[in-house]
């Protein structure tokens, strides 16, 4: 995870091109145009997405294994997709990635996996803060091993993780750290780095959810020094695939739960079943996509420069976002609030307006062409710990790259003339 940037785009951020790559963007409740500030549940995908998986079925439609061009091209196309992925993630491998259903069915594969190697008495730590894909999985693990399960809890006053908390659960007994990159709900980034240095002081892995980061910035497994990372690519701009990255020692030296006879042999032995290569394609097209969009922004077609590039226009999203809602007086903001700390989240803002359930709230909101999540999005700890479970939970607003600033203001008007 990067909270600077390494490459300094100069050139404004191409808003006007980045938009006519969506064709969701021209949706219109009545004469209205659509406001997609849903982004934190799934982005909207490029043409080039949507032209690529019908392509795949077009013309290379298989299964792996055949000697026969279709099943060729497949192969072919799945390890262009392994590479571009690496790249995205910064890992030094393409066989350190895995594909997968969803990032929640590969962390139940996986936590499962790890499981059986806990010693007794060993001990988990899992967060407040998280999605509960990355609860759920390590605790129903935990229960089956009798291995005691803590839990990291985030301050309230700013819905953030503290390092200083974490310290006083790690012990020599630790034996895996989950935790997130940013949260869901509230959009606080979480210092994995320092995580895992305090991790490997006592041997213990560290699995990280990159979900809701993977769309806001430029990711570095290799900096942050995880063993694990996971993220989905309808987050990303792409289908509805789960990607795994493991450690290359990891993948060697793991065996999953798998069905005769598949391959043994690195990343595959960690797939199971038939993936969804239309899936994998279309992700390949929304990495593609990135490049250009790099190349547009910077001038060069790296993955990186285009994370930078969406990190350096969100950070002024995130601003006029913070500065417009505090100047509302009904409304109250969960996390990060200060616009001068910006660099602390991703846009995604979770909020609760005086007079009226967050529901409701979504719906009237939705009638005005603006669409909003409200509720826990599983974030369930998280909810609860702010003792919002049974009012509803909050009003989630979440933007990405393709918004623009006048949507930022639209939706703050609608938010201040909500009754």
């Amino acid at each position: 995870m990067s909270t600077a940037t390494d490459h300094f785009c100069r050139q404004p951020f191409p808003i006007p091109w980045v938009r006519e790559q969506f064709p969701a963007l021209r949706l219109a409740v009545g004469q209205v145009p659509a406001i997609f500030v849903d982004g934190p549940g799934g982005t909207q995908v490029p043409e080039s997405v949507i032209q690529a998986v019908g392509d795949y079925y077009r013309t290379s439609n298989s299964n792996l294994g055949g000697q026969f061009s279709t099943s060729q091209k497949t192969a072919e196309m799945v390890q262009r997709a392994r590479s571009a992925l690496a790249e995205f993630l910064n890992a030094a491998d393409a066989g350190e990635i895995v594909f997968g259903q969803n990032m929640t069915s590969l962390t139940f594969a996986l936590s499962r996996v790890l499981a059986k190697k806990w010693a007794p008495r060993s001990e988990v730590i899992v967060t407040s803060l998280d999605h509960d894909a990355n609860v759920s999985p390590w605790r129903l693990a935990a229960a089956e091993r009798n291995v005691r399960v803590k839990t990291w809890e985030f301050r309230k006053d700013t819905c953030s993780l503290d390092l200083q908390d974490l310290k006083a659960l790690i012990s020599e007994r630790t034996a895996l750290i989950a935790v997130t990159l940013a949260s869901n709900a509230v959009g606080s980034l979480v210092d994995v780095r320092s995580v895992v240095e305090l991790a490997r002081q006592v041997g213990a892995m560290v699995f990280v959810d990159a979900v809701h980061f993977a769309p806001h910035g430029k990711m570095d497994v290799r900096t942050l020094g995880c063993d694990f990372l996971t993220c989905s690519a309808y987050k990303f701009f792409g289908p509805h695939i789960g990607v795994l990255w493991a450690h290359r020692e990891r993948v060697a030296s793991t065996a999953n739960y798998k069905v005769r006879p598949a391959s043994d042999q690195p990343p595959g032995k960690w797939e199971t079943g038939t993936q969804s290569f239309e899936g994998i394609a279309g992700t390949l097209a929304a990495l593609e996509y990135l490049r250009n969009l790099a190349n547009k922004a910077c001038g060069a077609a790296s993955l990186g420069g285009a994370m930078d590039a969406i990190r350096q226009y969100e950070l002024a999203i995130i601003e006029r976002f913070l500065v417009g809602i505090v100047r509302n007086p009904r409304a109250t903001i969960y996390g990060i609030s200060d616009p001068q700390q910006a660099a602390r989240r991703t846009p995604t803002f979770a909020i609760r307006l005086d007079g009226i359930h967050p529901a409701a709230a979504a719906k009237k909101l939705g009638e005005q062409g603006i669409f909003v999540w409200s509720g826990h999005f599983y974030a369930v700890d998280l909810i609860e710990r702010l003792q919002l479970s049974d009012q509803g939970g909050v009003i989630r607003i979440g933007f990405v790259h393709y918004n623009s600033e006048d949507e930022v203001d639209r939706t703050l008007a609608a938010l201040e003339n909500l009754r």
